[in-house]
């Protein structure tokens, strides 16, 4: 590519409206990624927590997970410069603690793929790896199209998200909430209710073994089927 063509393409304005009737119907306008940017650095420390939780109930294409996820990537990159299994240990870990909710199938789509893309390039991984499949795992049941505001899914079922946890040793817990559960357990922080553990009160719809990255990359649909990588990045 030519200087010139280069210097016009990044002179392209940000796209931030698909169509005008998907504006008009669903209030779709998307975030710049300036705005994204500053945004995410009112609470930068905690964007780099690999174990922190971030939900975007309106997650549209994944301006602000995609940001998060980047920070986090670096910020694994400084504190694990030489073991590489700690290092996607952790980096899946980061993956699992961000949650997206859309109501349009295309954005939830374009969502993961963004995820993953920004996943397999800092890691360096193909579609085929087992961690990249295991991170398209998560990615199916972490973001999900649904209505945050009613809390049901597309089908109009309660929705359910996963609760990540490391164990250590390459060993990871999921617990599965419905996401209204998720909700007034946070509601019931600072209250009476503090005295109560929280599985006193709130029961996960299903409690699944302990996994190993090979049990998470087996639960993900076939790439062909799913989200691609490239594999130029490797």
């Amino acid at each position: 590519m030519k200087r010139g063509q280069a210097d016009d393409q990044a002179a392209e304005p940000e796209r931030l409206v698909r169509t005008r009737k998907r504006v008009a119907d669903h209030g779709e306008v998307f975030t710049p990624k300036w705005l994204v940017s500053d945004m995410v650095d009112l609470v930068g420390d905690e964007a780099e927590r690999v174990d922190s939780r971030f939900l975007e109930p309106a997650c549209g294409s994944g301006n602000f997970l995609v940001e998060v996820l980047e920070r986090r990537l670096s910020a694994v990159r400084r504190t694990h410069p030489r073991s590489q299994f700690e290092r996607s240990q952790a980096s899946l870990l980061g993956l699992m603690c961000l949650y997206g909710i859309e109501l349009l199938p295309d954005n939830v789509a374009e969502c993961r793929t963004n995820l993953l893309q920004v996943f397999a390039t800092a890691l360096h991984l193909s579609t085929d790896d087992e961690l990249a499949r295991a991170a398209r795992a998560v990615l199916e049941v972490n973001i999900v199209q649904g209505d945050a505001l009613a809390m049901t899914d597309a089908n109009g079922h309660p929705l359910v998200l996963p609760e990540w946890a490391y164990l250590g040793r390459g060993r990871f817990q999921r617990r599965d909430f419905a996401y209204r559960e998720l909700t007034q357990r946070s509601l019931s922080a600072g209250t009476l209710f503090d005295v109560f553990d929280d599985d006193a009160l709130f029961a996960p719809e299903r409690t699944w073994p302990v996994l190993k990255v090979s049990d998470i990359a087996d639960l993900a649909t076939p790439a062909s089927s799913a989200t691609n990588i490239s594999h130029a990045d490797k």
